[in-house]
């Protein structure tokens, strides 16, 4: 017998027939929705993956077609400058306390020393808009197209008042100069064992921010232009320079491939906090840090790097700003102190047949040009490095001397004196001979001013073996007590004895 179906029952049927159908479409179309979305992130990573391939093709390519690099006689030193670096711009740089002839006057002086031949050095190129593009992006380079920008990079307010065309060719072409030469040095440490460019570390400039006299991440594009020219996975950055390496350190935030130590007085600019947690090894120096301090602290940190990363390049920052003196630098390191200083780098990389390429960066007294001469003397004494000199010596000879008398002497083997006669005063320019606040192991004026030494010895950067001496005195006299013209005795010098 059938059973029999009620309408009631046939309604509760329907019912829930609707509710198991309104089930399974709420299923499925959730299913469809995460399947759909599944789709949608798949691609979407697949397209992020894809963008980020793009990308560092791209910057490969730009690497690969650089003319930054390129080959350089063996009649070359790896010493890189071009006076394209010297920055002079209507008298404006000097509102930064940075000196912007400095890096000229180095050379100056390692030519006048004898140590460097002007035609043994490396000329670079400029660093052209593709090149930065490597690391910057086309926003930012823009963003340098505004003067008021430029002049908050570079500290010098005035600076936002000019057109921008007078900024990039007496600025922001400099810099672009000296970032060419910091790209090459490496090349250059890699074919030779080491590499100086004269100028470079602007260690305050990231990928996408400017700051403290940093227009161009010069040490970030070194470093990417390394890895792919020069087939290398491993670089370390000590980073001496008094203040705080933030640019570079945002920049490699999560690169294992560099290893940061980074020595710094953390009570002055730039106070970069989230910078701080990217450095690898920090070691921080009070304001007020001595000679002894600091490189007590340096050895220690020196020998933890050792055992911490096995470098394929090393990129020095060796700024002089830790100089005693330096109004922004804060510490107490003596002119001898930076030549001992580069010495245990330079010793750290080379023994360790690690190549070195080191940049001058920060140093604001106008000193700092004399002591890191004087420093690379020493390195080159200490065969750490190769100038193509074998000597040290002053090579300059003399023009003309219109006084009314001149004496020669040789007291003793390690003083050689000039005795002028009659010409009152000689004036004391420290510009001339780049004399250091303090004057220790650099000539001595005598009492009544008629007489010039000049002592052998009394530090490391001027007692090199076979010491070729000369002896240059100011070129324009000052007037005695009496006010008595000497005009006519005056002494014209491109200067003057040598005796080895």
């Amino acid at each position: 017998m059938l059973p029999i179906i009620t309408e009631s029952t046939r309604n509760l049927c329907k019912s829930a027939l609707y509710l198991v159908l309104t089930f399974a479409t709420i299923k499925l179309s959730g299913s469809l929705h995460l399947y759909i979305r599944s789709l949608k992130m798949s691609s979407s990573s697949s397209s992020s993956s894809s963008s980020t391939t793009d990308t560092e093709t791209i910057r490969r390519n730009r690497i690969l077609s650089t003319k930054l690099y390129f080959d350089i006689p063996s009649s070359k030193v790896p010493v890189i400058y071009s006076s394209a670096y010297n920055i002079s711009f209507l008298g404006i740089e000097k509102l930064h306390p940075f000196d912007s002839s400095k890096w000229g006057r180095i050379c100056q002086f390692l030519n006048l020393d004898g140590v460097l031949d002007k035609n043994c050095i490396v000329e670079p190129l400029e660093a052209s808009k593709e090149d930065l593009l490597v690391v910057h992006s086309k926003t930012y380079l823009d963003s340098l197209k505004s003067s008021p920008n430029v002049a908050m990079i570079i500290e010098v307010p005035p600076v936002a008042l000019l057109p921008n065309l007078l900024v990039q060719k007496n600025v922001l072409y400099p810099f672009r100069r000296q970032v060419g030469g910091t790209i090459l040095a490496a090349k250059l440490a890699k074919e030779r064992g080491w590499a100086i460019n004269v100028g470079g570390g602007f260690h305050h400039c990231s990928a996408d921010k400017g700051g403290g006299f940093c227009a161009y991440a010069d040490i970030t594009l070194c470093i990417h232009y390394a890895f792919v020219r020069l087939n290398i996975s491993r670089v370390m950055i000590i980073d001496l320079d008094a203040h705080q390496g933030n640019g570079h350190e945002k920049d490699f935030a999560d690169d294992r491939r560099v290893y940061t130590l980074d020595m710094y007085n953390p009570g002055i600019y730039p106070f970069d906090y989230e910078a701080k947690r990217y450095i690898d090894q920090k070691v921080e120096v009070v304001s007020g840090t001595t000679t002894d301090e600091y490189m007590k602290k340096l050895d220690e940190a020196l020998e933890v790097a050792k055992h911490k990363f096995d470098p394929e390049l090393v990129i020095y920052n060796a700024g002089t700003d830790i100089l005693d003196g330096d109004p922004l630098g804060m510490l107490k390191v003596s002119p001898d102190g930076i030549a001992i200083r580069d010495e245990k780098v330079f010793s750290f990389a080379r023994s360790r047949n690690i190549p070195l390429v080191m940049l001058t960066s920060g140093g604001y007294m106008k000193s700092s040009a004399r002591v890191i001469a004087n420093s690379i003397i020493n390195l080159s004494r200490k065969s750490l490095i190769d100038t193509g000199s074998s000597k040290v010596k002053f090579s300059k000879q003399l023009l003309q001397l219109n006084t009314s008398s001149i004496n020669i002497s040789m007291p003793n083997s390690n003083m050689i004196s000039i005795h002028l006669k009659n010409i009152g005063k000689i004036r004391d320019s420290d510009d001339e001979l780049g004399l250091s606040t303090d004057r220790d192991s650099l000539p001595k004026w005598s009492n009544d001013h008629e007489s010039f030494n000049f002592l052998r010895g009394g530090g490391a950067a001027t007692s090199p073996p076979n010491l070729e001496l000369t002896l240059s005195v100011p070129t324009t006299p000052m007037l005695n007590q009496n006010k008595k013209d000497y005009s006519s005795h005056a002494l014209l010098f491109e200067p003057i004895i040598s005796v080895t």
